[in-house]
């Protein structure tokens, strides 16, 4: 969402990524979905307060499938920035990392400088376990909330890179119920 895509379309689009846009709360749910379905590859998902804040069940669906291949990254400005800055419940003492380790995700940390997350994201991806990671950070964003990217063009990437990423692990034979297209 927001600024969370903006930024992350700033440091250069890959095909491995997929800008949600005009689905608040949402992210972690599709993530979901991804490291469920596909639990050879390591699903990565850059998350906002005011997203996961809108849709805290997501975080006990989390903690119940339990996917090991999924990290939930919350980027914590402690404001709906994207929309005017106002400030979210993480600005008055609400904790995301206690909410999901009381939802039951087994590994959640708060950090608070870019030393942190480094070291905290790199054994989050070795942990092979469901973790979210908390990043606090300042409320500062692009110009610009929107990336340059249709979205329909987006979600045709993410998918054929989906499929040729199935297709190199399975070799050339079709995957079972879809044909050549």
């Amino acid at each position: 969402m927001g600024a969370v895509s903006a930024e992350l379309q700033s440091l250069g689009h890959r095909q491995n990524f997929f800008y949600l846009q005009h689905a608040m709360g949402l992210a972690s749910s599709i993530g979901l979905g991804i490291a469920l379905s596909r639990p050879e590859l390591k699903v990565v998902v850059f998350d906002g307060d005011g997203s996961i804040l809108m849709n805290l069940g997501g975080l006990t669906t989390l903690a119940h499938y339990r996917p090991p291949n999924l990290l939930h990254v919350v980027f914590d400005n402690e404001s709906l920035l994207s929309v005017g800055g106002f400030p979210t419940a993480t600005a008055t003492g609400s904790d995301i990392a206690g909410m999901a380790a009381a939802a039951g995700i087994p590994r959640t940390a708060t950090v608070r400088d870019l030393d942190a997350f480094e070291r905290a994201f790199d054994e989050a991806l070795e942990a092979n376990q469901l973790t979210t990671l908390v990043a606090k950070v300042e409320a500062k964003g692009p110009p610009v909330f929107l990336t340059d990217l249709p979205m329909l063009e987006n979600r045709f990437q993410f998918q054929r890179y989906l499929r040729v990423l199935q297709t190199e692990r399975h070799g050339d034979t079709e995957t079972r119920g879809q044909g050549a297209k």
